[in-house]
């Protein structure tokens, strides 16, 4: 025989996209089946119903002595899970952390990890683990024949299908997982809610989700943070079986200070400390002087935030961290399990109710079965005794003189094998009147016992009591209050990049060259600070680090930047030009500082000028926008503030000492334009180039006064001194006493 023959016959040749799709199906089947999703029933994962089956089985009980958790996970992965005693560990850790599960599972000994790292837990040979004492809940009744046995992965050993769980504990501790092509995404609820939403749809089988909802009112974390989701969004969830849910974390004031008492599941401490230290790194939460960890055993959650100030709005700050931070976080929900018709599927709050009511009844009738199975067979030994009685002598003479005692005592008494047996075995102190008391009670409560089980069998109604019953005692004995406060708040919004600079007071000095920075405070003596070689004085102008800075070059172009944004007067600054685009050959001539509202005049030395708002002098491009219009040769003067248009008054100063003043009301606004004339210049002058405008400034009537600068020389003038200089827009204006009439600028005194 071919040899190749004899190989080809040991194998089967299928197409590889054949073979892919199969591998591929049986493996998504066994994620979906036997890893990622939990059963309705018990709420478990196999891994999960695994360990704490194999705990009961190593008589870890909650009133035990623990052991090393290694001999637990040992167990697990030799008699029912053969994988990675790493997963298998993480797992049981995972049941043990109050932080992670609503309800542990089991009480771990030892490091078994923090909320600010849940997998720093040490190693299995250093912890020890026994069962919690709820954890009864899911184990009390799995040798009352409740549950399908399997056979184990070698099949030596016997295992639970699932376990008879009292309650719904796919709600009580929820899941996550990912498996192929779904996922889940349950949270925890409150044990009390729960279990009164069963009983109420025990009582209501037609109950909607809204009444449901009356009952469960939302999740319940382990941690007290608040649920801010509002009410019609949970309903909707739980209808759908689809949502998310928000949690917020809840802080209080003290002595100035905020601090955090409670944070949204699975958030980190350390990692909320690393996002506000990243911002205030950042320069990003200027209100914000510190922020410290103050946790410990009596206050599990406690950190500290410390404001610059008393006039910190600490309601604002917080708003702003928890739209940026995890102080505020959406859990996704995604109630997907596995059925009791064992497929995935995503179910309504009421179909995973309705299903585990069907489960805990089918699960109380098996009880009930086997219990009267039980007292049926304790019964029918009972009345092999009774017979015994009433027949001791026949008894004793049959046992000492038949050779086969068991057939001569069940052809005379007609008895079962099991019944003769079991008198054969029956002790003589057992025959004594004493014990025949003893036996006539126990035939009596078990008979009473049968029927009323035979009842409740045989009644629906009452087997619903049973049940409401049960769930009671166990919410009495397990329940607790809830954690998670709910709260309806909307989600919080970041505050404005502008709204996180401090309102401090500023300089800003513009050099010769271009180059920008601000100085802290108005007591700056701009054109001592240090410049450049080759480089001098200017322009400043005072504000706070809050608003806006606007450059005007030669071609009248306008510039804005954040005030706080320049760099300190410690160093030289920054060239504009490395944050604006001006044309080829300009140069910046002036500044301003102020808010959208703020109205100024912008004039040039040419006589011309118009008032404007600030907001309108703001460029979102680097490339500016044109605002003023310049007349060849002229150039952009430092802008004049105005307080009130209605009364203040506008001084123009030209160079040969010409002074006029008018009303600021006479001037048009405008968004842009070269503007009216302010004072008269003639043309011949102002062509030669021998007289220009010097400055504008702005008084308030009745109160104002500007100081004017001619070389060494300066002048204060007063109101008073003012009024001689009055008349309408566009006048030639009064001339200036002799010595001052060579005027270099003109500043607002006061």
């Amino acid at each position: 025989m071919d040899p190749m023959e004899t190989l080809q016959g040991n194998f089967e040749q299928i197409p590889l996209r054949e073979y892919a799709e199969r591998a591929y199906l049986d493996y998504s089947m066994y994620v979906i089946l036997d890893r990622a999703l939990p059963f309705v029933g018990d709420g478990l994962k196999p891994v999960q119903r695994r360990i704490v089956y194999a705990m009961s089985e190593l008589g870890l009980a909650a009133t035990a002595k623990p052991k090393k958790s290694a001999r637990t996970v040992g167990d697990v992965i030799g008699k029912f899970h053969p994988h990675g005693d790493s997963s298998v560990y993480e797992a049981m850790v995972l049941m043990a952390q109050p932080f992670s599960y609503r309800y542990p599972l089991v009480d771990g000994q030892g490091n078994f990890g923090s909320p600010d790292d849940p997998k720093s837990f040490a190693a299995m040979r250093y912890t020890e683990s026994r069962l919690t004492p709820i954890a009864e809940l899911l184990l009390g009744e799995v040798g009352m024949g409740t549950v399908e046995w399997s056979p184990n992965f070698d099949g030596t050993l016997k295992e639970p299908s699932w376990l008879p769980a009292r309650l719904p504990n796919v709600l009580l501790n929820g899941s996550t997982g990912i498996a192929v092509g779904m996922a889940t995404d349950i949270p925890p609820h409150n044990l009390r809610e729960i279990a009164s939403a069963c009983i109420h749809l025990l009582d209501e089988p037609g109950a909607s989700v809204a009444d449901l909802c009356e009952h469960v009112l939302g999740p319940d974390f382990p941690t007290a943070a608040e649920i801010i989701t509002p009410r019609s969004d949970l309903v909707a969830l739980y209808a759908t079986g689809n949502g998310s849910v928000r949690c917020r974390a809840v802080y209080t004031l003290e002595r100035g200070n905020v601090v955090l008492t409670a944070l949204p599941h699975q958030v980190s401490p350390a990692k909320v400390i690393e996002q506000i230290a990243a911002q205030m790194r950042a320069k990003k939460l200027p209100m914000l002087e510190d922020v410290r960890d103050e946790s410990d055993h009596v206050n599990p959650i406690r950190l500290v935030l410390i404001p610059r100030s008393n006039r910190v709005d600490t309601d604002a700050m917080m708003q702003h961290l928890f739209a940026t931070t995890d102080l505020e976080k959406s859990f996704r929900v995604n109630l997907n399990m596995i059925g009791l018709d064992g497929r995935p599927q995503v179910k309504p709050l009421r179909q995973i109710l309705e299903e585990w009511l069907r489960f805990r009844t089918d699960t109380v009738t098996r009880r009930l079965r086997q219990r009267l199975e039980k007292v049926e067979h304790r019964l029918h030994l009972l009345e092999a005794l009774r017979i015994a009685f009433l027949n001791l002598d026949e008894v004793i003479r049959i046992v000492r003189h038949e050779d086969e005692p068991k057939p001569a005592l069940i052809a005379r008494f007609r008895l079962s094998e099991e019944q003769a047996d079991y008198i054969l075995e029956t002790k003589l102190r057992q025959l004594a009147r004493l014990e025949e008391m003893k036996l006539n009670a126990e035939r009596d409560a078990l008979e009473a016992e049968r029927a009323k089980i035979d009842v409740t069998l045989n009644s629906k109604a009452r087997l619903k009591t049973l049940i409401k019953q049960e769930l009671r005692a166990d919410a009495d004995k397990y329940g607790d209050a809830r954690r998670s406060p709910l709260v309806e708040h909307a989600a919080a919004q970041a505050l404005d990049a502008s709204e996180l600079v401090i309102a401090e007071p500023v300089t800003v000095v513009l050099s010769t060259m271009g180059w920008a920075r601000a100085a802290r405070g108005h007591d700056v003596d701009a054109a001592a600070l240090t410049y450049r070689e080759g480089d001098a004085y200017l322009a400043s102008m005072r504000g706070k680090s809050s608003q806006h800075v606007v450059f005007l070059d030669s071609t009248g172009r306008s510039y804005s930047t954040p005030a706080h944004t320049l760099p300190s007067a410690r160093g030289n600054g920054e060239p504009l030009t490395s944050r604006f685009a001006p044309p080829a050959g300009a140069r910046f001539d002036a500044l301003a500082i102020g808010d959208d509202a703020t109205r100024l005049i912008l004039a040039t030395d040419a006589g011309y000028g118009f008032r404007t708002r600030f907001g309108g002098l703001l460029a979102n491009k680097k490339a500016g926008k044109q605002v003023v219009n310049i007349d060849t040769g002229a150039r952009v003067l430092a802008p004049a503030y105005i307080k009130d248009a209605a009364r203040d008054r506008v001084i123009a100063v030209t160079s040969e000492g010409h002074c006029l003043m008018f009303s600021v009301a006479d001037l048009p606004e405008l968004e842009r334009g070269r503007g009216n004339k302010l004072i008269e210049i003639p043309k011949a002058r102002l062509a030669a180039g021998g007289e220009r405008l010097v400055g504008v400034a702005v008084v308030a009537e009745n109160s104002g006064a500007v100081t004017l600068y001619a070389g060494q020389r300066k002048l204060i003038l007063k109101w008073a001194d003012l009024v001689e200089y009055g008349g309408n827009r566009a006048q030639r204006g009064g001339l200036l006493p002799r010595g001052l009439r060579h005027v270099d600028r003109i500043e607002t005194t006061g």
